[in-house]
């Protein structure tokens, strides 16, 4: 039983959901969100207030400006692609604390939450992801 509560309380500690972020956020928490995939899915649109920094260009020398005291949450397109699991592993090989947001940009959306970009979408309430 013990190996079933360790699984499950180590998942929780690499992966967060839209709407635990989306609350963490709120409350302030010391994170920053990570949109993982590449300067044009970022531009077309991303989740407010994230910062765009492509999996492919993480690097010691790249992540100089972040600061390793905050909780780095990555996200891309969702199931399908695992930019932000790329992401998330090259910013934990280089020392940073990490989760992943499971489901990425299009559980954000269906949960309700608004994004930034050419596509944006406003939400004005969120929708309940019934969790």
């Amino acid at each position: 039983m013990n190996e079933r509560i360790d699984f499950f309380q180590s998942k929780l500690s690499f992966e967060t959901d839209p709407a635990d972020l989306f609350e963490a956020l709120e409350r302030g928490e010391s994170i920053v969100v990570v949109d993982a995939r590449q300067p044009e899915n970022f531009e077309r649109e991303h989740i407010s207030g994230a910062i765009n920094f492509p999996h492919r260009t993480m690097n010691a020398e790249s992540v100089k400006f972040l600061d390793k005291s905050k909780l780095y949450v990555t996200y891309c397109d969702g199931i399908g692609c695992n930019a932000s699991t790329k992401g998330a592993l090259n910013l934990s090989k280089l020392g940073f604390t990490v989760k992943e947001l499971i489901g990425g940009i299009e559980w954000w959306k269906r949960d309700g939450f608004t994004t930034e970009g050419t596509l944006a979408q406003v939400r004005h309430a969120k929708i309940a992801c019934g969790c």
